[in-house]
């Protein structure tokens, strides 16, 4: 993987999107999927990198609970899309963040 120098700020981070490996159209029962479909915005990735935090209006900095390196499960509609050379990213609100997906 190549060297990103990319640093979300505050409660951000950013997400390498899981690229489907297999989309032929069809199900396996042999349904067409429209191609719309396999257009939409993914829902999984991979966390690359982590803002330093949340500010409270008091000053204190709260640490993000997600950690580089977890794979992840976020809103469809919540992240703004960036491209880096060929590679997809997503930044994405910790608190878009639904969940996280444990090996």
């Amino acid at each position: 993987m190549a060297k990103i120098n990319i640093k979300p700020l505050g409660d951000r981070v950013l997400v390498e999107i899981k690229k489907e490996d297999d989309r032929t159209g069809k199900t396996k029962s042999g349904i067409i999927i429209p191609e719309t479909v396999s257009k939409e915005r993914p829902e999984e990735g991979v966390v690359i990198a982590v803002g330093e935090g949340r500010r409270l209006d008091n000053g204190t900095l709260v640490p993000l609970s997600i950690k580089k390196g977890q794979k992840v499960i976020f809103s469809k509609y919540g992240p703004d899309e960036i491209k880096v050379g060929d590679k997809d990213y997503l930044i994405v609100g910790e608190s878009s963040i639904l969940a996280v997906i444990e090996d």
